[in-house]
């Protein structure tokens, strides 16, 4: 056993690219080398970035792998022999296989008796293999973008390929790509280090080499380097923090090689700054020069805000390290720039005050939103009608709206796109129409509406702090899939620029998190949001489909646990997330799983009975009538006890769990798991599909009412069992 290096280096690669391409390129590896019998499953790897190379160091790979015996499939015996003779087709297969004819087995597959033979397969060198088969894995690497930078050569990557490392203990294995061959050399940093080759003599010493490189591989360990020398910079300010920036502080970790003590500049701006907006003063440091900033401390919290003031600040980390002089240069360089920056954002902040934004709103017509949906005047139209609509909806179910303020919200909205300090700092468009508003007199209401209007943008991200700015927010994100959609601009694959599905995504996360809750369905929001009727079952199928992923990546839900909840209703998004979490909390259980079972089998019986004519109608059938009055009307005398008894446990059953109300699925779904004894003595003691018409109706509307009142919950045939 050995160890295995792989190394690949590049040109400087986008931050926003590394988390995800080390994680792809690890997990290629491993799974190359677990699919090629190379090493066991769960065997340790180790994956390291910067932003020139990706790399993975997997323990315990084979020098061989193990010789493995195949069977091969070859012709039908009726075509492998004729009288009992051996035809050309026999002979051929006997060859391919390299053994006698008589040597050939025969065996019975679905399809019929086909000749076979068990085959050795000697296994083959690890660095033959990885030579063979790593190429095609670094090529199948997903980038967002890539490049062509040979002429006339077929392979894109998402920078050149300068350098490759591939090790299996102490041999060069000679992996080929972009058209470097892999050899035992790496490089250090380009800086502090310069040109110089590092020869790599076993791949465990990978990072110790890479460290006297001034080449921190380990980016977890880059990491908190850069974060300890940010909090001992920041302590040499009196009760000075810097500000948590967990985005940025990985933006940076994956735009540098190299940190250390002088790593990390403490850099400054006049005070006279700070009367502008934070937002637009974080905005600048963060989004444009990659600065953290620096609050006053915990003990100066602005009165009514619950936030620290900022101080007159700035952090910068560096991909070097310098003396204080050299530093001092660099520190000089930094606040230069961002004064320059301060100063444009200060003059269009006072600049776009001339013009209020009431009076900004005609603007919008020369700003077009969509060609053929429009200008953003025209847009903003659609989303105020939505949102009072949608307002109307809530406020007729109990809760409490300002109508008044989402109108002004809606109606001023769009137009800090006209501002100049938004066409300068795009991100903070709607942030900056709050803050406008607020300050041109807007309501309080009003103007938090707008600032929140494009919230929450990721799944990361807050919703809305009132139910005006979700409505709002709902409504414009409606406004755009609905309208992409009717013009069949839908998401396809990995493309989506329109980025729909993050709007997908964010009405669902307002429906499932906003406080108070709204009370919407899916398919009012898709109602209202459209009059064609096929644009509205796609856009409602659309915001399915995106409830599903927030079951499963926001709220970590099992896959059949969502495909099992919204199978059995998918419009009511807090309801499907409480069914979710009841079905998840009792699942474990004996009964629960036993249940589970039996009902996929019910399900089966169902269908099989629809196929056979027994049913006329689909397997499974709204709940109505009791159990009795459906059996009464196929004939009572034919119920034998086990069915009685069964039909009476479901009818109690369905009776407690109305009792329970909507809501107490826990209570519920453990009402239904002690139906247990009664199914498996069912399943036990009655022939379903029974002879008589009469009795095999009577079983299977027993199966259908318990799968129906049962299916008000979730599918539960769609629960993944042992077994």
């Amino acid at each position: 056993m050995a160890d295995f290096l792989f190394e690949i280096g590049l040109e400087e690669v986008p931050a926003r690219m590394i988390a995800s391409a080390e994680a792809e390129l690890k997990r290629r590896v491993v799974a190359l080398l677990e699919r090629e019998r190379l090493i066991a499953a769960g065997a340790d790897a180790k994956s390291f970035s910067t932003p020139r190379r990706l790399a993975v160091l997997v323990s315990g790979v084979a020098a061989k792998q193990e010789d493995a015996a195949e069977e091969l499939t070859g012709p039908s015996t009726k075509v492998a022999f004729k009288d009992g003779v051996a035809t050309p087709a026999a002979v051929a297969f006997a060859k391919k296989a390299g053994v006698a004819v008589e040597a050939l087995k025969t065996v019975t597959t679905a399809k019929g008796e086909y000749l076979a033979a068990l085959v050795a397969k000697p296994g083959r060198a690890a660095a033959a293999v990885i030579a063979e088969e790593l190429p095609k894995e670094i090529a199948a690497i997903y980038w967002a973008k890539n490049m062509y930078w040979r002429a006339g050569k077929p392979e894109r990557f998402v920078r050149p390929v300068r350098w490759m490392i591939a090790l299996l203990g102490d041999q060069v294995v000679p992996v080929e790509f972009g058209g470097k061959t892999a050899g035992a050399v790496t490089y250090g940093h380009r800086v502090l280090f310069g040109d110089a080759a590092i020869k790599l003599e076993a791949p465990a010493k990978y990072e110790e080499a890479l460290l006297t490189a001034y080449v921190i591989a380990d980016v977890e360990t880059r990491r908190q380097k850069i974060r300890k020398a940010l909090d001992r910079v920041t302590r040499t300010v009196e009760g000075a923090r810097w500000r948590e920036d967990h985005g940025l502080i990985d933006t940076l970790t994956h735009l540098t090689e190299w940190a250390s003590d002088t790593s990390v500049i403490l850099g400054n701006f006049e005070p006279e700054y700070l009367s502008l907006p934070e937002e637009v003063l974080v905005t600048v440091m963060r989004d444009h020069q990659k600065y953290l900033a620096v609050e006053q401390g915990t003990g100066n919290r602005e009165q009514g805000t619950g936030k620290t003031p900022l101080a007159p600040y700035f952090l910068a980390v560096l991909n070097t390290e310098a003396d204080a002089a050299g530093l001092g240069v660099i520190r000089h360089g930094n606040e230069r720039v961002l004064r320059a920056r301060f100063n444009d954002a200060r003059f269009f902040w006072e600049f776009d005050q001339r013009v209020p934004l009431k009076q900004r709103v005609k603007l919008l017509e020369n700003v077009t939103f969509q060609k053929e949906l429009g200008s953003y005047a025209a847009k903003s139209t659609r989303v105020r009608e939505l949102a009072l609509g949608l307002a109307e909806l809530v406020t007729s179910r109990g809760s409490k709206v300002d109508a008044v303020a989402l109108d002004e919200a809606a109606t001023l909205a769009k137009t800090d796109l006209t501002t100049e300090l938004v066409k300068e700092f795009t991100e903070l468009q709607g942030i900056v129409g709050g803050l406008y508003a607020k300050a041109q007199g807007a309501s309080q209401t009003a103007a938090a509406a707008i600032y929140d209007q494009y919230s929450p943008e990721s799944m990361e991200d807050s919703v809305p702090r009132t139910v005006e700015g979700s409505l709002l927010s709902i409504a414009d994100k409606a406004d755009t899939i609905s309208g992409m959609f009717g013009l069949g601009m839908e998401p396809t694959g990995s493309k989506d620029p329109f980025a729909l599905r993050r709007a997908a995504n964010g009405i669902v996360k307002i429906l499932a998190e906003s406080t108070p809750a709204l009370p919407l369905t899916l398919s009012e929001v898709a109602g209202r949001a459209t009059e064609n009727e096929a644009v509205e079952a796609k856009v409602r199928a659309f915001l399915v489909e995106r409830l599903e992923f927030y079951l499963r990546e926001a709220k970590g839900q099992a896959y059949d646990v969502v495909k099992a909840v919204l199978a059995a209703g998918s419009d009511d998004v807090r309801d499907a997330i409480a069914r979710a979490e009841a079905v998840t909390s009792v699942r474990g259980s004996a009964d629960f799983e036993a249940v589970s079972a039996a009902f996929k089998r019910m399900k089966n019986i169902l269908a099989q009975a629809v196929e056979k004519g027994y049913l006329a109608h689909s397997p499974i059938i709204q709940t109505g009538n009791l159990i009795e009055d459906r059996m009464q009307r196929t004939g009572g005398s034919a119920i034998n006890p086990v069915l009685g008894k069964l039909s009476s446990a479901v009818t109690e059953a369905k009776r407690e769990i109305e009792r329970n109300g909507k809501g107490n699925y826990v209570a519920s779904l453990k009402t239904i798991a002690q139906l247990r004894p009664l199914i498996d003595e069912f399943f036990e003691k009655v022939m379903v599909l029974d002879t008589n018409p009469n009795v095999r109706k009577g079983n299977l509307l027993v199966l259908q009412t318990i799968l129906a009142d049962s299916r008000q919950i979730a599918d539960f045939s769609e629960i993944v069992t042992a077994g």
